[in-house]
């Protein structure tokens, strides 16, 4: 387990995403992996009010739905510490005071509980004051419905207002950050000033899209390759650097006989800031190689390796 930030939850190095419930994954299925990962010693699910509204039938608010469902099956709701996010659900768009508060009701009544442990603002909502945005957050922490807030998709500059503001004000501190980061994706989150952000603020990481949209699994090798809705996503990736890393990969998964899905998100979770990389299985099949990340230690000379491919 590791401490999430400057909370007092500890949390499994792997943060099981609910992107796919409700979408490639049933009701059954996702149940499925969410018992799969908690008999692994899986504490740690993410998930979102939009989630998967996207999907052709849904209307958004599926994936709460469906954790929600397992949670009362379960019975051990404090057992788990359960993410959600507000901003992008069709009907509670932005970050507006009355809809982050009418938005974390509906967030609740669907998971089923009367508290979310992790409530993030999921993207920036230029149109309404941060001091509007985060004193909704406080209010929501003081009544006890939300234990701790956090920042989705913020630029350094909108998170370092964001905490002056949080100070100031005696506001709830966002005690995360959830970015784009992997392998291939790392300039924006390393470069861009988030990482020493984070380092300096002593903020938990939680990169979403841990995997490349499937791409750092290695089912992609050729355009053609694999089928499904992430293909475009993964497939995009493959240029001379993607497959300079897709061979480190390789070399890496051979010299300890486990899935490149795997050590793509060993990787990750050995990077400074990095509390649990975030990704979703469709199957239990798929989260038995995440759960194999979540426990592998890679050598420095790996790491290293890896990170001469990817630079």
């Amino acid at each position: 387990m590791a401490r999430l930030g400057s909370t007092d939850l500890d949390v499994f190095p792997l943060n099981l995403g609910g992107n796919v419930f409700g979408w490639t994954a049933d009701a059954a299925t996702s149940h499925a992996v969410l018992d799969a990962y908690a008999e692994a010693g899986g504490n740690f699910v993410d998930t979102a009010d939009s989630y998967t509204a996207a999907a052709p039938g849904n209307s958004g608010g599926e994936s709460e739905t469906i954790i929600g469902e397992w949670l009362r099956r379960r019975g051990r709701r404090d057992d788990l510490v359960i993410a959600t996010k507000v901003s992008q659900h069709p009907e509670r768009k932005g970050l507006g005071h009355d809809n982050v508060l009418a938005a974390a009701e509906d967030s609740l009544r669907r998971l089923g509980t009367d508290h979310i442990d992790l409530y993030y603002a999921h993207f920036d909502d230029p149109d309404t004051p941060l001091e509007e945005t985060l004193a909704a957050f406080d209010e929501l922490v003081r009544s006890g419905k939300v234990r701790h807030v956090a920042g989705s998709n913020y630029s350094p500059e909108r998170v370092i207002e964001a905490l002056a503001i949080q100070d100031r004000e005696g506001y709830a501190r966002w005690v995360a950050l959830q970015p784009h980061y992997n392998l291939v994706e790392r300039a924006g989150f390393e470069e861009g000033g988030l990482r020493a952000l984070a380092e300096l603020e002593g903020l938990a990481v939680l990169p979403y899209f841990a995997l490349a949209k499937g791409f750092l699994t290695g089912k992609y090798r050729e355009a053609g390759d694999g089928e499904g809705p992430r293909q475009g996503g993964a497939t995009a990736y493959l240029d001379d650097r993607g497959r300079r890393v897709l061979a480190a990969l390789d070399e890496v998964a051979a010299a300890h006989d486990a899935p490149v899905t795997a050590v793509s998100i060993a990787w990750l979770a050995s990077r400074p800031t990095v509390t649990a990389p975030i990704a979703s299985a469709r199957n239990v099949a798929q989260l038995d190689a995440l759960l194999q990340g979540a426990r592998l230690q890679l050598r420095s000379d790996e790491l290293a390796a890896l990170d001469a491919a990817s630079a």
